[in-house]
């Protein structure tokens, strides 16, 4: 199956009247929730698909709890998860503190398996 994609017209932040570009972007095929996961789990094993969603829901919650510790949590062959910042830039350590801190964010490191996926995927122009 083919990723659709459409085309979008964006401009150049750095000069707003040059002519806009046209880039391709995916065009989204829907989304799948906790519960369908979990439905879809089950029906590839013997547990129940509420187990499936136990499992997953604490999942999350110990995700969240790890990456609040500053730790990288590791999901074998899915990737990694852990917590990174921006912060402003000093002339000396001692002026660096927690107020340095601008942005925060999550990032994700996919284990190779899914890096290997990119590279077989196929696109189609949307209609």
């Amino acid at each position: 199956m083919s990723i659709k994609f459409k085309t979008l017209a964006r401009k150049n932040p750095q000069d707003l009247t040059a002519t806009p570009k046209y880039y391709a972007a995916v065009t989204p095929n829907g989304s799948v929730d906790f519960e369908t996961l979990a439905e879809m789990i089950s029906e590839q094993c013997t547990v129940t698909d509420t187990d499936c969603l136990a499992v997953l829901n604490v999942l999350e919650k110990n995700i969240v709890r790890e990456l609040k510790e500053g730790r990288i949590v590791r999901l074998g062959k899915l990737g990694n998860f852990q917590v990174g910042l921006s912060s402003e830039g000093f002339d000396t350590p001692e002026e660096v503190t927690s107020e340095a801190v601008k942005k925060t964010r999550i990032l994700f490191r996919p284990a190779k398996k899914m890096r290997e996926l990119l590279s077989v995927l196929t696109f189609q122009k949307a209609s």
